[in-house]
């Protein structure tokens, strides 16, 4: 089965029967839309995880908007990159290091279901363009 179908079916119980024309997001679409800008991952407790993904190939996140500076490292940057039309990264500690994919599907003007590749689901907001310091 397609992850596309899988996704589709995994979310389906988290999106509303709006979002049925789902589309996955293409490398070109990721390229267009995700690169170059501020990323918030919907946190389950509530708020959003701020990630900015560069276009030199540089993400960094501050997990501090979500209080994980109490818990663990709020800081992070590492690397992406665009592998068969999925988003990967790999940070320097969170996650030890180890790199990860996600597949996206826009569910609305500057949303996206994602899909990492060991299963995890979630939604994340699309927001401005970084501005280069």
């Amino acid at each position: 089965m397609r992850l596309t179908t899988l996704c589709s079916v995994a979310l389906a119980g988290l999106l509303p029967a709006t979002h049925a024309a789902a589309a996955e997001l293409s490398a070109a679409d990721i390229r267009r839309e995700i690169v170059g800008r501020q990323v918030f991952l919907a946190v389950p407790l509530g708020g959003e995880f701020p990630l900015n993904y560069h276009a030199d190939g540089r993400v960094d996140g501050d997990g501090d908007a979500v209080g994980l500076g109490r818990m663990a490292q709020p800081t992070d940057q590492g690397r992406w990159w665009i592998d068969d039309d999925r988003l990967c990264q790999k940070f320097a500690i969170w996650y030890d290091g180890k790199p990860m994919c996600f597949t996206l599907i826009r569910i609305g003007e500057g949303q996206v279901a994602w899909q990492r590749d060991n299963g995890d689901t979630g939604t994340a907001r699309i927001g401005e363009r970084i501005v280069a310091r």
